[in-house]
């Protein structure tokens, strides 16, 4: 089997060095703003699932049961994410990346919707979370198809000098996204007070309806990617994609996915389990949501900081001063994490999720995309990524709660996991071409 992973095509630079024209600026606000509606929609679950449907769908199993189970419907999402990639990724590198952002869009609209008006479990029976599973999966395969597309549109139009910062624009719609969802949720919370569990969590949910809305006027206006448009000319697109990654790029799937596990394990673990247990420790519900948009508004600004400065030093070199960062504040940020107070959550998820997290995921998108040649990135960069949210977020939370037991309630075992992890993801990172020096086809 050759691996021609760690060579794509050449091709001379991109004329010019500047995002700041009419076309960049209207795909790098829809490359951001598309992604931050579409995490909006995926991250309010995981929200929810941390302190809402453990109560509304699982409350019968007790709660450490309840909670598990809520982890799981989580979990089945990012499930369907690395098939979204691979359906996604096909189409898209077959008929464009433009088409396949608005039918993502399109599915996660309507199944983030229809979980606001789906009756609970007191009032139907299992067939209430049969069908909360149902809509989370199609949420994972809409969000499986937006990654890889969104930061494919601004990085194959942007210069080759300035390709970190500008995918950085998608990855950056994640945690604006998740600012959104947070504060929304905490808002209504606040507003609804006791009624909270009875109908005030529907209301995040029916608020996306008009974010899809906002979200399709801005996408359906940008235009398709000069990369592309030049394959599409050249008659180069490939029937299946998945196989000419699988047999010709094994080795950029598998390194690119380790090295991604570090970010994703890093959210699992700050804003989905800590969410969780701040909150049956006793930490004010609303206190721990506004803290976690804090913190997903500084990962923005790391975010971007990071994506930039990886421009001039490297993506290998970026990601390894972070992964270095995060092996070392493990144990710390678990200790903040697990102390039952407000201040100990707020610093952990400042320092974990806004400097930690924004600094591995800032370059992430330039890092990985860079590793596939044209005619197979969408499919190849989709893969790896998703496949990382899978591994690294998707069963995270379902992970550490056994950890949890395994250790008695103590936390040694969840940090020697994270620990391993985001290493695992570091030493991976080193084994990749340094991106910023390939010239992309």
């Amino acid at each position: 089997m050759t691996d021609t992973s760690t060579a794509p095509h050449r091709q001379q630079p991109v004329a010019g060095g500047s995002l700041n024209t009419k076309d960049m600026r209207r795909i790098l606000s829809s490359s951001f703003i598309g992604s931050a509606i579409e995490y909006y929609d995926f991250i309010l679950y995981a929200t929810a699932a941390s302190i809402v449907f453990n109560k509304v769908f699982f409350a019968d199993l007790g709660p450490g049961f309840a909670l598990f189970a809520s982890f799981a419907t989580l979990a089945t999402g990012y499930v369907a994410r690395p098939l979204g990639g691979i359906l996604f990724g096909h189409y898209g590198d077959r008929i464009g990346r433009k088409k396949m952002l608005v039918l993502s869009m399109l599915l996660m609209g309507g199944a983030t919707t229809l979980i606001g008006v789906l009756p609970v479990t007191a009032q139907v029976g299992i067939i209430a979370p049969v069908m909360l599973v149902l809509l989370r999966i199609i949420q994972g395969i809409a969000v499986g198809g937006e990654w890889g597309g969104a930061a494919l549109m601004a990085l194959e139009s942007a210069p080759q000098q300035k390709r970190g910062f500008a995918a950085s624009f998608a990855n950056a719609g994640g945690p604006a996204g998740a600012v959104l969802a947070t504060l929304v949720v905490s808002g209504v919370s606040a507003a609804s007070g006791s009624h909270f569990l009875d109908w005030g969590w529907r209301i995040p949910f029916l608020f996306s309806a008009l974010l899809i809305v906002v979200g399709m006027v801005i996408r359906l206006k940008v235009a398709e990617t000069p990369m592309f448009r030049k394959l599409a000319r050249a008659s180069e697109k490939r029937k299946l994609p998945l196989l000419d990654v699988l047999r010709n790029h094994p080795r950029a799937v598998i390194i690119t996915l380790i090295a991604t596990m570090s970010f994703y394990c890093c959210q699992g673990i700050l804003t989905v389990w800590g969410v969780s247990v701040a909150v049956e420790n006793g930490v004010d519900r609303e206190g721990v949501l506004n803290w976690k948009a804090a913190g997903a508004v500084l990962t923005l600004i790391v975010c971007f900081y990071t994506a930039r400065l990886s421009d001039r030093i490297g993506r290998r070199t970026m990601l390894t001063i972070a992964g270095i960062g995060g092996i070392v504040l493990a144990y710390p940020l678990l200790m903040l994490l697990t102390n039952g107070t407000l201040w100990g959550f707020a610093i952990a998820i400042v320092v974990g999720n806004g400097i930690v997290q924004g600094a591995l995921f800032g370059p992430i998108g330039a890092y990985i995309a860079e590793q596939f040649p044209t005619h197979v990135r969408y499919t190849g960069a989709s893969l790896s990524y998703q496949g990382a949210s899978l591994l690294g977020a998707g069963f995270t939370p379902m992970i550490v709660t056994g950890l949890m037991i395994a250790g008695g309630g103590t936390f040694w075992l969840v940090g020697a996991f994270w620990m391993a992890v985001i290493l695992a993801g570091t030493i991976a990172v080193r084994f990749t071409p340094e991106g910023t020096k390939v010239k992309l086809d």
